[in-house]
């Protein structure tokens, strides 16, 4: 009995253990998120880089959503491309945030998003965006969320481990990437050209593939797009006309570091996905 009561003491340490954070500030919560321990920003590509941006601890997924993820949760599958393993797609900033809040409530976690679907957001102005929710950030809430776009590059860049590479995890896109010229039936290469990419069967990949980053992060410059929290050109914590992306996809250029873009939050496509997060 003394010798089972012994093993037992001894496994549950080595579990304590695998779960703590180690003093890289790389570690990760049940497999799916990743610790990122905050500071200022280090990678000399990003377009954070020189300026006055300070973060504090977080977590981000070790992958895009998956589908699998996804249904769990929503009860449903929007996405283009079927796979229990490949990234959702298809789903709108929208839809998102209310991913986040339904996950949150299913694990026992405040919901982070207050979102009101009848009294539309004044600072957004598109005209192209028939929804307009006004979502706003609850305090104290320790549920999932969508990264900012500053803890979305810093974390992409490998935090306080970059190396400064081009893309997340490499300055070889092909080690770290899915895009256009690699994701379909053969490689391509020459100038992008839809018809190019179509016939070449080119979609989303299974996630974590290829190599991740200095974090342990998988797919930062390729296979989908990912929804950030705030809005383009916005400060990170209210809304806008248009919702910060990033990343690359398999139907595009590979995403540098460099890159940021912006689409309506009721927007959606094949190539259009997203990573949750969580404060400390």
């Amino acid at each position: 009995m003394r010798k089972l009561w012994i093993f037992l003491l001894i496994a549950m340490m080595v579990i304590v253990s695998a779960c703590s954070k180690d003093k890289t500030g790389k570690t990760e919560d049940n497999g799916s998120l990743v610790f990122v321990k905050g500071g200022s920003f280090k990678n000399a590509k990003s377009t954070y880089y020189g300026k006055p941006v300070t973060l504090s601890n977080f977590y981000i997924g070790k992958y895009e959503v998956t589908q699998q993820e996804w249904k769990a949760v929503m009860g449903s599958n929007p996405s283009k491309f079927k796979g229990d393993d490949l990234p959702v797609e298809t789903v709108s900033w929208y839809d998102a945030v209310e991913y986040c809040n339904k996950r949150s409530i299913q694990e026992g976690l405040k919901p982070v998003y207050h979102i009101d679907k009848t009294n539309k957001d004044p600072k957004n102005t598109s005209e192209y965006d028939n929804l307009k929710w006004t979502v706003t950030i609850i305090d104290g809430a320790n549920g999932y969320r969508l990264p900012t776009e500053a803890e979305w590059q810093y974390a992409a860049g490998g935090g306080q481990l970059s190396k400064s590479y081009a893309f997340s995890g490499s300055n070889n896109a092909d080690e770290v990437a899915w895009y256009w010229q690699n994701a379909g039936d053969r490689p391509l290469s020459g100038d992008w050209n839809w018809p190019l990419v179509e016939n070449n069967h080119n979609r989303t990949q299974g996630i974590g593939a290829k190599k991740p980053n200095e974090l342990g992060l998988y797919d930062m410059s390729g296979n989908v797009r990912e929804w950030c929290w705030n809005g383009y050109g916005d400060s990170e914590s209210t809304s806008n006309s248009t919702r910060v992306v990033k990343g690359g996809s398999w139907m595009g250029e590979v995403g540098e570091l460099t890159y940021v873009n912006n689409f309506e939050a009721n927007g959606i496509g094949p190539d259009q996905g997203f990573r949750v997060s969580r404060g400390e």
